[in-house]
């Protein structure tokens, strides 16, 4: 049964034909960020969502895979559908093991259900610090969940607002597991490298517990066109790259949820030759760190 009400207007938020991407990715690259929609007549969205956007199914989504030579990836449990996973848990099913996924769980989540969680292919749990999503989540209280996390090999996934990551960053430091920060921390790419989110955010990566991910140039280049370059969205990324080979992950994130405009996927793939600019670094962001972090087994 559908969740959607009479009076909405689903909203979409991607391409059903993005432009080809002339970059060549290497074999088992991995986009470690995306999202699956629906079908919402058959997964229901969460009633306190924010958007309801129009269906973004996993065949969709293995469709634009295929179309750039994407092998594997990691889908993120979306807000719209809340702590339900089952969505992502069917597509992980239909992925033969190239499709893994990260959960949205409850601060009270049980032992048992992490342990389920982690025997059928989530990798991690994410937990959101936007307020335009889901408001403020307490960062002591998440950090005191990841010795529990730890025991099933899941790592935390950190989803927030630029300027938050001053506080949050002496928190986060005391998790147990592996943390994850998405989408480059939502910094601001045209006040540039020296900025003080910036120069926060490589902090956290000078130590090796810490991870980012390289998605959301399209995000974080405020001034950018729709399907323009992102080139200063590009070179904050680049600059993570360089300095930090081995803790940087890459995603398109689709199907691009709360979004000024509809980015075309073909333009980030094809971003990957300014984020990664030689063979190496594009095998290291692609293949090896996915294969670390997330322990793909097909």
């Amino acid at each position: 049964m559908s969740s959607l009400s009479p009076s909405e207007t689903p909203i979409r938020t991607y391409l059903e034909s993005p432009s080809t991407a002339a970059m060549r990715l290497p074999a088992h690259a991995c986009d470690t960020h995306v999202h699956i929609f629906g079908p919402a007549a058959i997964f229901p969205f969460d009633p306190n969502r924010k958007i309801t956007p129009v269906d973004a199914p996993k065949e969709a989504l293995f469709d634009l895979h295929r179309r750039y030579g994407i092998e594997r990836c990691v889908i993120v449990q979306s807000v719209v559908h809340g702590i339900d996973n089952s969505v992502v848990e069917d597509a992980i099913k239909a992925g033969g093991g190239n499709y893994l996924g990260i959960a949205l769980v409850p601060l009270t989540v049980s032992d048992a259900e992490l342990k389920r969680l982690a025997d059928i292919g989530f990798r991690g749990v994410r937990f959101h610090f936007m307020k335009h999503i889901s408001g403020q989540t307490n960062a002591e209280e998440v950090v005191a969940l990841t010795p529990r996390l730890e025991k099933f090999d899941l790592h935390l996934q950190v989803h927030f607002e630029s300027e938050l990551i001053h506080q949050l960053g002496p928190v986060l430091i005391k998790s147990t597991t592996p943390v994850v920060i998405d989408h480059m921390g939502r910094i601001d790419a045209v006040k540039g490298i020296n900025h003080a989110d910036v120069q926060a955010l490589m902090k956290l990566l000078d130590k090796r517990n810490f991870h980012v991910k390289v998605s959301g140039i399209d995000r974080i280049d405020a001034l950018a066109l729709p399907h323009e370059r992102y080139t200063a969205g590009a070179q904050i990324a680049r600059t993570l790259v360089e300095r930090f080979p081995e803790q940087c992950l890459w995603g398109t994130d689709w199907p691009h949820p709360n979004h000024t405009h509809i980015p075309d996927d073909g333009v980030l793939v094809d971003a990957l030759s300014q984020i990664a600019p030689n063979s190496d670094l594009l095998e290291q962001i692609l293949v090896h760190n996915p294969q670390s972090m997330y322990r793909f087994t097909a």
